[in-house]
């Protein structure tokens, strides 16, 4: 039987009774009886290796040495000598967490000799060895792409500024560092020394998004030292990175448009009031605030440091709809220090920006008629009575009324405060048949508070057709007269001359005078209640009469109107 067949029974001793006269070894002897499934390197001459072993004697499987009770890897090179010879032929072709059993004779281990009283002449050594590191003086950073993202905007250099998380483990797979477990990145400058070299190799030109393998040889890592107890001397790292953000500090807000609305006419400025939805998300994507979820809209001034300085610069220049994708780097948002759990330090930040409208407080009423009659005899103005449709809009075309959902058009009087400042200017001045379309600020509108469905500061934009026109008489009186009225007035009312005027004679005087273009009542009244109270203010005896003693006129700027009075 030769000597590791007999090695092999050996193994199973507490089973069995085995008797071996084994002859003399003659080369060392390899079992490797654990090897991984994956070995994508494999010990060669001039390595260097890290490992873990149990030394023990063959003859009577006596341990002599261990690596495990020193709690410390052994460290060496492979076949230069610095090992026994049956080591290092023992160890080749070996990889990262192999198990193998390796029996040296003696001439390949410490001969005839033995040393230091530990080992006897001609002894047969059982290595028992678990490979934990390999690496070369040759070796350079490997870099692994895990995956990346569809589009790239830009890539890591020096000096730029970096948030990643990563997960650090020995080349054996022991984990020794985890910024996940920490729910916090790691953030800090490239290329400027605050990084192992390795590392500070390994995360250049990466995207935000991009995931990678970084396997760091020791010379580049922490070297002969290592790191306190979680990195041992070396060892080979390997970092599985993911990049979540990138900038550099001479970096400026960037603006992209995503869609820009034809015929803009107006941009916005520094003083101008803003109202604008937006999706906040960090480099990587994922949301930190939204107005959608909210559902308002976010209102402010522009350039006057209401918001964060990037927001004042990239709110410049936009149009009412307007679509863009603003990139704002950290000492042009919160900074270092972030907003609590917000946001985090050095975070860069993209919003994705629709504007619903702005103004200036200085603006005025905005009207553009789109259609005007051939004939236009009467324009609209204060005291009248209108009929008109509209259709009131967002700028971004929300639809908040309409006249069309009512049976018949919407009825006001111009000037007795109906409707807001903006509509009433809008309405003033249009012939019947007119179409105008009106923009109207919020101060000329609804102001800072809600109406309804109309949010705070909005501004809006109306579509107006005025349907009918009766002309009005001024506020307080009942009756006014176009141009000068007769005179005398009492013998014209006296329709047939018997020098008294009932209820009936008087209601038929004031119809022929409205039917005749000579008077107007106040539109939007009963005429048969304006009348009646017209003649019980001059029937002062309340006999159901008027004579002539009892008519009185009031004067008004020169033409004859009747308050409460004829």
């Amino acid at each position: 039987m030769d000597l590791f067949a007999c090695f092999q029974l050996l193994l199973l001793s507490h089973l069995f009774t085995v008797n071996c006269s084994p002859g003399p070894l003659l080369d060392v002897v390899v079992d490797r009886y654990d090897i991984p499934k994956v070995c994508p390197r494999e010990v060669e001459i001039e390595d260097f290796v890290r490992y873990h072993f149990n030394g023990t004697f063959f003859e009577d499987g006596k341990k002599f040495d261990s690596s495990y009770d020193r709690d410390k890897a052994f460290i060496s090179q492979v076949g230069l000598g610095r090992l026994i010879a049956g080591m290092d032929r023992g160890l080749l072709g070996m990889c990262v967490n192999e198990r193998r059993r390796v029996i040296v004779p003696p001439h390949l281990a410490y001969g005839s000799i033995g040393t230091g009283g530990i080992i006897p002449p001609d002894a047969v050594l059982v290595y028992d060895v678990l490979l934990l590191d390999i690496w070369n003086e040759k070796d350079k950073v490997e870099i692994r792409t895990l995956s990346k993202p569809a589009s790239c905007r830009r890539t890591t250099a020096a000096s730029d500024f970096v948030r990643y998380h990563y997960n650090g483990t020995l080349l054996s797979g022991e984990l020794f560092d985890s910024s996940y477990s920490r729910n916090a990145t790691y953030d800090t400058y490239l290329g400027q020394g605050d990084l192992i070299k390795g590392m500070d190799e390994g995360l250049l030109g990466m995207c935000v998004g991009e995931r990678r393998l970084i396997i760091v040889p020791p010379f580049l890592a922490y070297g002969e030292n290592g790191y306190g107890t979680m990195i041992p001397p070396q060892a080979t790292l390997v970092f599985e990175v993911l990049m979540v953000d990138v900038f550099n500090p001479k970096d400026d807000v960037t603006v992209e448009a995503k869609e820009v609305p034809k015929g803009c006419t107006r941009t916005t400025v520094t003083g101008d009031y803003i109202r604008y939805h937006y999706n906040g998300t960090f480099q990587d994507g994922t949301v930190f605030d939204s107005s959608y979820q909210r559902n308002s809209t976010y209102n402010t001034y522009i350039g006057m440091g209401y918001v964060i300085q990037g927001m004042d610069k990239a709110l410049q220049g936009l149009c009412i709809g307007e679509k863009r994708r603003v990139v704002i780097p950290p000492h042009l948002a919160y900074g270092e220090k972030g907003v609590g759990d917000f946001i985090p330090g050095s975070a860069v930040l993209v919003f994705d920006i629709h504007v619903i409208d702005f103004h200036n407080p200085k603006d005025p009423v905005n009207i553009k008629v789109t259609h005007k009659p051939q004939e236009c005899n009467m324009r609209s103005e204060a005291d009248d009575l209108i009929q008109y449709r509209y259709n009131c809009s967002l700028m971004d075309g929300t639809l908040l009324y309409t006249s069309d959902q009512y049976d018949s058009p919407s009825i006001a009087t111009l000037g007795a405060n109906n409707v807001i400042l903006g509509l009433e200017e809008g309405l003033r001045g249009m012939c019947v048949g007119e179409r105008r379309e009106v923009v109207i600020p919020p101060h000329f509108g609804h102001g800072e508070n809600e109406a309804g469905v109309v949010p705070r500061s909005a501004v809006l934009f109306f579509e107006l057709e005025l349907v009918e026109l009766q002309k009005g008489v001024p506020e307080g009186y009942m009756f006014v007269w176009v141009g000068d009225g007769p005179d005398p007035l009492f013998p014209a009312m006296d329709l047939d001359g018997d020098k008294q005027v009932p209820l009936e004679e008087f209601s038929l005087f004031i119809r022929l005078q409205v039917q005749g273009g000579k008077g107007r009542l106040r539109p939007g009244i009963d005429v048969d209640s304006i009348i009646k109270d017209m003649f019980d203010n001059q029937d002062r005896n309340k006999d159901g009469k008027i004579v002539e003693d009892e008519l009185t006129v009031t004067e008004d700027k020169g033409s004859k109107q009747a308050r409460d009075e004829l």
